[in-house]
């Protein structure tokens, strides 16, 4: 199994890069994993920002609005109660919440290799023989992805040693993200139009998925 390939220049490489089917070419059943993988990824994201105050954290209400009797009005002691305007909220969100979802890492993994393999079935997937940016420069790196042909949302898989000077050059560009090859997930590849690996980074994230394929199956 192999993928378009490219030099460090933009040029087409003179022999293709191999792809390891136990990553890049699994059998996909359904969808379940993968869902599950996207929808975790996506909810532990996600914060409770969101918090409202109870009568008893409201500012002023201390005073009785009238007499308890009387005034042939329902009785009331606070207007901060629930049921006044600009009173306290009953069962509002707090802040604590916790909208983490648990997922196992063998389900992670289960994952990423199918959607590595959704993007190599869709010819999304493009292999440099090395992402080099030393200058950091964002006209050399888009100049790189139109010469590769990658368009739309570009995801650049590295092994990390480069990306001081490669995430300068990337963080102009609206449509491309940076990720390295141990952070790699099923979600950042579904959500890509281009995966582009590094040399290195395709060895690191084969290693990495097949010895856990070995480890689930045994």
């Amino acid at each position: 199994m192999n993928a378009p390939t490219f030099t460090k220049t933009g040029t087409k490489a003179a022999v293709a890069a191999t792809l390891d089917k136990d990553v890049f070419g699994v059998v996909i059943p359904n969808h379940d994993i993968l869902k599950q993988a996207y929808l975790a990824s996506l909810a532990n994201r996600r914060s409770a920002a969101a918090k409202t105050k109870t009568r008893g954290l409201v500012r002023g209400g201390g005073i009785k609005p009238w007499a308890q009797k009387g005034t042939g009005r329902a009785r009331v002691g606070s207007s901060r109660s629930p049921i006044w305007r600009s009173g306290g909220i009953i069962f509002g969100p707090t802040g604590n919440q916790n909208y983490s979802h648990y997922i196992t890492s063998a389900a992670k993994q289960l994952a990423l290799r199918q959607a590595l393999t959704m993007a190599q079935t869709a010819k999304k997937v493009v292999v440099l023989e090395s992402i080099d940016n030393k200058t950091g420069k964002t006209s050399e790196l888009a100049a790189l992805m139109t010469k590769v042909g990658a368009t739309g949302r570009v995801v650049l898989v590295t092994t990390g040693e480069d990306n001081v000077s490669l995430a300068r050059a990337a963080r102009n560009l609206v449509n491309i993200g940076l990720v390295t090859a141990s952070r790699l997930s099923a979600r950042v590849v579904l959500d890509a139009d281009a995966v582009i690996f590094s040399h290195d980074a395709v060895k690191a994230v084969q290693t990495r998925l097949v010895q856990k394929a070995k480890e689930a199956k045994s």
